[in-house]
C-alpha cells in the first residue's frame, strides 16, 4: 500500500478529530435544541388553555344548592349572588336529585348553545354526555351544575373574570432532560379503586389501574395512578417542594399508558398545578397518602402568583 493510501485510510477510519468532534457538538446542539422547543410549545398549550375564554382563570363562583327554590344574580338580593352578570338570571330549584332551571323573563339566555325560551332540568358533570352549560351576557358567561359526593354547585364563569385579564404568567424551574424518567408500570387488578380526596372535604373513589415506579438519583419511589377515562393516566402527587416554591397542596402530571414492556414515560419538566392554585373556586383532588414523595422534584410549574 502507497503512503498516500495508507494516510488517507487512517483518515477515514477511527471517527475521531476535530471534524467529528464539531459533528457530536452540533448533534449535542440539535437535541437540546429540540427538547427545549418541545418544552417550550406544552408551556405555551398550557397557558393558552389556562386563559380561553372558558378556561379555568375565567372561574368566578362556586354556589353550594340546597334543597328547595334559589333566585340567582348579581344584584344584593339574591339568594345566590353572582360575581358578574344580569341583576337577576333566573331560580334554580332542588327537589329529589334533580334540578330544575326556570330563567328571569326577557332574558337572552342559551342551553348547551341553543336559545333558551323556558324551564329546564339541567345535567351535572356526572352525566355521560357532560353537564347542562347555561350562557349569559352573550356567551361570556356559561354556569354548569357539578356533584361532590352527594353535594351539588353551580359552577360559574366569566370571560372577562379578573383572574383571567389579568392573569400574571406562570413561572418554571429550568427544563432539564434528567427529570424525563423512564418508569415501570405495576398493574394492579382491573377494578381496583382508590380514595381520592378533594379540596372541598369530599372523597371519591377514582379508578386505579396500577402504580408507576421509577428511580431517581439511586432511590426508589412509586405513584398510584389514576384513570379518568381519557386514555392517559393521571398522577396526583405531593413533594418535597410543596410551600416552597410549588404549589402547597401538591401537583399534577400526565402521563400516556404503558408501552408493551411496561415503560411509562414521567416528564416532571410538564408537572403543573392543580385549578385551585389560580382560583377560589375549583374542588381539586389531594395527593392520596401514597403518593407522597419524599423528593425534591424542582422541575415543571412553580406556585402562581396572582396580581395584587
Amino acid at each position: 500500500m502507497s503512503a498516500v493510501l495508507l494516510t488517507l485510510t487512517i483518515a477515514g477510519c477511527g471517527g475521531s478529530g476535530p471534524d467529528a468532534a464539531n459533528a457530536d457538538a452540533a448533534a449535542a446542539q440539535a437535541n437540546a435544541d429540540a427538547f427545549a422547543a418541545q418544552q417550550q410549545a406544552w408551556r405555551d398549550e398550557r397557558k393558552a388553555g389556562l386563559i380561553k375564554p372558558d378556561g379555568w382563570t375565567s372561574l368566578i363562583g362556586l354556589h353550594w344548592i340546597g334543597p328547595g327554590g334559589h333566585y340567582l344574580g348579581s344584584d344584593a338580593d339574591n339568594g345566590m349572588r353572582l360575581g358578574m352578570g344580569p341583576k337577576h338570571l333566573g331560580m334554580i330549584d332542588l327537589r329529589g336529585g334533580r334540578l330544575r332551571f326556570v330563567p328571569e323573563s326577557g332574558l337572552a339566555l342559551t342551553l348547551d348553545g341553543q336559545p333558551l325560551a323556558g324551564p329546564v332540568f339541567l345535567n351535572t358533570d356526572e352525566a355521560v354526555a357532560g353537564p347542562s352549560v347555561l350562557g349569559f351576557d352573550e356567551g361570556k358567561g356559561l354556569v354548569t351544575v357539578i356533584k361532590r359526593g352527594d353535594r351539588y354547585a353551580l359552577r360559574v364563569k366569566h370571560a372577562d373574570a379578573a383572574t383571567r385579564t389579568g392573569f400574571k404568567g406562570i413561572d418554571y424551574w429550568p427544563a432539564k432532560e434528567d427529570w424525563k424518567i423512564t418508569g415501570k408500570f405495576v398493574p394492579h387488578p382491573p377494578g381496583r379503586t382508590i380514595e381520592v380526596a378533594n379540596i372541598v372535604g369530599t372523597t371519591d373513589k377514582v379508578p386505579n389501574p396500577g402504580a408507576v415506579e421509577f428511580e431517581r438519583d439511586g432511590k426508589s419511589y412509586r405513584i398510584e395512578a389514576l384513570d379518568e377515562g381519557d386514555g392517559e393516566l393521571f398522577l396526583v402527587f405531593a413533594d418535597r417542594t410543596n410551600g416552597h416554591g410549588s404549589y402547597g397542596a401538591g401537583r399534577f402530571l400526565d402521563a400516556t399508558r404503558p408501552d408493551p414492556q411496561g415503560r411509562v414515560t414521567l416528564d416532571f419538566n410538564r408537572t403543573y398545578n392543580p385549578p385551585c392554585a389560580f382560583t377560589a373556586f375549583a374542588t381539586c383532588p389531594l395527593p392520596p397518602p401514597e403518593n407522597r414523595l419524599d423528593l425534591l422534584v424542582d422541575a415543571g410549574e412553580k406556585a402562581y402568583k396572582a396580581a395584587n
